[in-house]
């Protein structure tokens, strides 16, 4: 039996076909849940099962390699932050011990003979991959371009949703930076040290993140009303889609960038795949589309995404759907955030761009 979800769930199967008026159904759910929780459930997604069955065995072939192979690829190792992190390798949360959890990076292929890498570009290079998993490349790089088509067509969407054109944010799709990871989370200790988790609380910092779960459980989201987490368990054939500070800060909040973690209860492994989707880094600019309308708080002016709608910010009132979440932490300055540092990173000129480390989040 289906779980009842505690996040909306929407059929985004016409986003593939040329319907506008489908389009127009599945932008209406985006907006409603990207203003209540920015967090919901996608089915219909047009990811073959096989594909996603292939990438979940190969990801636990991988974390079953021995430790020397898997450090053999170190992402220390790496120019561009690709390949494994070791177990306990990463702190989400500020003042909690290390995250339970291992993990593999993977970005765009990209030769280190290719000019972007000659000239140093943030985050551009080679990927590292196991020369033990013949496999383990053709299934991930397939499952990119996948993955890459689903955000891609949600962009679209998201877009229809603010009532600008489908095709609005079309130069943040050109060449658009993504990094796929995959994860592995031990069980729980059951004497775990005070605040240790899978993963600690977190918002993700890009435009959208497209999770892949098994069927452990153990993702949370924060309520913002009152702060309590809600689980988002695995629900076969769906992913878990959730929006970044990019998005957040781009919509002057009217969307929302949610605080989530992982706590792995369930006793035995857990692996999941999350998709971090970003967009072109060297973009200056989008289309403004009212500038009479009142400047974004935390973003500077040629960054707004304004629509010509007279929507109004924030979540919709008397929705009865207990799915709103925070997107920021408590005490947290929001013109602070890495998400400050990409918008200001991405106003100068399209040939630089800073190599200040971006945060990594994970589900």
């Amino acid at each position: 039996m289906r779980p009842v979800p505690s996040l909306p769930l929407i059929d985004i199967g016409g986003l593939r076909h040329d319907d506008p008026a489908a389009h127009q159904k599945i932008a209406q759910q985006l907006r409603d849940a990207c203003q209540r929780c920015g967090f919901f459930y996608i089915h219909k997604h047009g990811i073959d099962a096989e594909l996603i069955a292939a990438v979940q065995q190969q990801a636990e072939r991988f974390f079953a390699l021995p430790s020397a192979a898997k450090l053999a690829l170190d992402k220390a190792l790496s120019g561009c932050n690709r390949g494994y992190e070791p177990l306990r390798g990463q702190t989400l949360e500020a003042g909690s011990p290390p995250d339970l959890k291992e993990g593999f990076y993977i970005g765009n292929e990209v030769a280190e003979d290719d000019p972007r890498v000659l000239a140093g570009k943030f985050n551009q290079g080679p990927n590292q991959w196991p020369a033990d998993l013949p496999e383990f490349r053709p299934v991930m790089e397939r499952y990119f371009r996948a993955a890459n088509q689903v955000c891609e067509q949600l962009m679209g969407a998201l877009a229809l949703s603010l009532e600008l054109p489908g095709d609005h944010f079309d130069p943040l799709l050109e060449d658009a930076a993504a990094t796929l990871r995959l994860l592995h989370y031990p069980p729980q200790p059951p004497q775990s040290a005070p605040g240790e988790k899978g993963c600690g609380a977190h918002t993700d910092f890009g435009a959208l993140t497209l999770l892949l779960q098994d069927d452990a459980g153990g993702l949370q989201v924060q309520a913002i009303d009152s702060g309590e987490w809600i689980d988002a368990p695995p629900i076969e054939g769906t992913y878990v889609v959730n929006l970044g500070d990019l998005i957040s800060r781009w919509t002057n909040d009217r969307y929302r960038s949610n605080r989530h973690r992982v706590i792995n209860r369930s006793g035995r492994e857990r692996y999941s795949v999350p998709f971090f989707y970003t967009g072109n880094l060297d973009l200056t600019t989008l289309p403004r589309r009212d500038r009479g309308r009142a400047p974004a708080r935390n973003v500077p002016e040629d960054l707004w995404l304004t629509s010509s709608s007279s929507m109004a910010p924030g979540p919709a009132a008397g929705s009865g759907i207990r799915c709103r979440v925070a997107c920021a932490a408590p005490g947290t300055d929001p013109t602070r955030s890495t998400c400050r540092a990409m918008a200001t990173m991405t106003r100068r000129s399209p040939r630089s761009r800073s190599n200040a480390t971006s945060r990594t989040s994970v589900g």
